[in-house]
């Protein structure tokens, strides 16, 4: 069941992301990088908000930061209106179900030394959810909700196209019922016929279990057709944000106005 409407599920409140690099003529310098400056973010159930920007504006740094991947030197995520930093042991494992990641590379993020059945049951034995029965069959359904089948369960990634891997990838994420998905750049490295049919299966699964996307890209063709807000993110800060049928008609930043000019095929 959906959350309520217009309910913050997911919120950032003025993070800052330190990063250490060696500098100098030797290495033995060190310099300071903001990968994130002061971002604050809200995620409402139910909705899908893009976060887009260049290689390096921080985008994918904050997925990573939202999700307790990375640890941050300021600020604070809430899940629920929870403070993600003070949970710990059942509580935090309770939230962690509910928070799941989509990755960029449908090649890297699978194992390859497990098969798909394994890949994708892996959460659910983390998670002590349902007896081994119980959890194959969650299994096979998410599979083939996906466009799978369940005789790919005993199969092993290098088997599968891109596209495929990505589907095995959406439905590892999918099968513990979440409320959040983070999806990082997940059509990026498919090719264009198939990105399509990748965000069509988000949209329909989105619709389907009252899912909360929040969507890394740096493609504002793709944000067109899956986000309902969008969020403009530049050398660590957040530059513009709003509705993306705003964005697109009445920019307001310059560095926005250049992310939409570049889209190929688009009229100037």
């Amino acid at each position: 069941m959906s959350e309520p409407t217009n309910q913050v599920i997911l919120q950032a409140k003025h993070l800052v992301k330190i990063y250490a690099q060696r500098s100098g003529k030797f290495g033995f310098g060190t310099t300071f990088v903001k990968a994130l400056d002061d971002v604050s973010v809200s995620l409402t159930a139910g909705k899908t908000l893009a976060v887009v920007g260049e290689s390096g504006s921080g985008k994918s740094t904050l997925a990573r930061c939202l999700l307790q991947l990375h640890p941050f030197e300021g600020g604070e995520v809430l899940f629920q209106g929870k403070n993600l930093a003070k949970l710990r042991g059942t509580a935090l494992r309770e939230v962690r179900q509910h928070l799941q990641m989509v990755f960029q590379d449908p090649f890297a993020s699978l194992n390859p030394r497990l098969n798909v059945g394994e890949i994708v049951g892996e959460g659910l034995l983390i998670h002590n959810i349902g007896s081994k029965f119980e959890q194959q069959q969650k299994v096979v359904a998410m599979l083939k909700r996906v466009g799978l089948t369940e005789a790919d369960m005993q199969k092993y990634p290098h088997e599968f196209s891109g596209g495929q891997r990505q589907r095995i990838g959406i439905a590892r994420a999918l099968v513990l019922r979440p409320k959040v998905v983070v999806c990082d750049e997940p059509v990026s490295a498919l090719d264009v016929s198939i990105q399509a049919q990748i965000l069509l299966l988000l949209k329909e699964l989105q619709a389907e279990m009252g899912l909360s996307y929040l969507f890394i890209t740096h493609d504002l063709r793709v944000v067109r057709h899956i986000a309902d807000d969008v969020m403009v993110m530049h050398q660590g800060k957040v530059v513009e944000q709003g509705c993306v049928a705003d964005i697109y008609a009445n920019p307001q930043q310059e560095y926005t106005r250049s992310l939409l000019a570049a889209i190929p095929g688009k009229k100037h």
